[in-house]
């Protein structure tokens, strides 16, 4: 946004500080990144830039680590001592299927519990809320000892079934929140319109209210995804040898095998971050649009 050009020049000092110090920090949060991405397509088995990286030399740079993150050996990741298995293929595939069961439990649960606790006359409805956020607000540990203590007994410990609503419990507060949001903007005599003309009620919450609010309610299934393909904790208290994900091989990784498929596996988990967040800011623009806000 340009400074008008009445502003005086007190006020462009601070404009041109404040956009100083953001870009300090954007750089500050991004420049991991920088130096990861490279990293993982280094043709030797080295966490550091070897001179032919340096000089842009087309043999120092390979996608090896690549091949050897999907399982897929050839004499060249021999050669390398690339760890040719399929840990981080298996590894890749249970995250993404454990994160796609626990989203569509935590969108459905959290989308009817908004639904319900958008209306005033609902009871204790802020002590509710607080309980079904209160994920976000406990440290992870006690989150995952709590739950680890809880499942022991129903015999929850080392399945699917236990790891996918851990997932869920920590998914459903993203959804609960985004839902919620997106209800404050939601014109309820749109319900009582359709009401009048003859439409039940099901009807109408699936042909007027879920399109108005499903802005809300993708955005906070993406968030619950992304909590749970990135989650590491709740997997070593609950998790068992059958269930290791792509987080609990990366950070076996890097107590066993430092290896640059670590860093191939951190950039493909970058890129599926950037897509995802991406899609979220569309569905926030869409969003507004359908409020009758001008995106910012």
């Amino acid at each position: 946004m340009a400074l008008p050009l009445y502003a005086t020049p007190g006020q462009r000092i601070w404009h041109y500080l404040y956009l100083t110090v953001c870009a300090l920090v954007l750089f500050f949060l991004v420049s991991p990144l920088i130096v990861v991405i490279p990293l993982s397509f280094n043709s030797a088995p080295f966490l550091h830039f070897t001179p032919e990286m340096l000089t842009l030399d087309p043999d120092g740079y390979s996608t090896v680590w690549y091949k050897s993150l999907f399982g897929m050996c050839d004499a060249e990741g021999a050669s390398l001592w690339t760890s040719c298995t399929d840990k981080w293929k298996v590894g890749a595939f249970n995250s993404f299927m454990i994160a796609v069961m626990s989203t569509m439990l935590a969108t459905t649960l959290g989308t009817l519990a908004a639904l319900g606790l958008s209306r005033d006359h609902v009871p204790f409805r802020r002590a509710i809320m607080g309980l079904m956020i209160s994920p976000l607000i406990v440290p992870l540990i006690i989150t995952a000892s709590g739950m680890f203590f809880f499942f022991a007994k129903v015999n929850l410990v080392s399945t699917l079934p236990g790891i996918v609503l851990a997932h869920t419990i920590l998914g459903l507060p993203f959804v609960v929140i985004t839902v919620t949001s997106t209800l404050v903007g939601f014109d309820n005599t749109l319900m009582k319109a359709a009401a009048t003309l003859g439409g039940s009620p099901i009807y109408n919450f699936f042909k007027i209210q879920i399109p108005l609010v499903a802005p809300g309610v993708i955005s906070g299934a993406l968030f619950a995804f992304i909590t749970s393909f990135d989650e590491i904790v709740i997997i070593l208290f609950i998790g068992g040898p059958d269930q290791h994900t792509l987080p609990w091989q990366m950070w076996s990784g890097v107590r066993e095998e430092i290896s640059p498929t670590i860093l191939a596996a951190a950039t493909i988990l970058v890129l599926l971050s950037i897509v995802l967040l991406t899609t979220l800011e569309l569905l926030r623009r869409r969003s507004e649009r359908l409020r009758g806000i001008s995106p910012a």
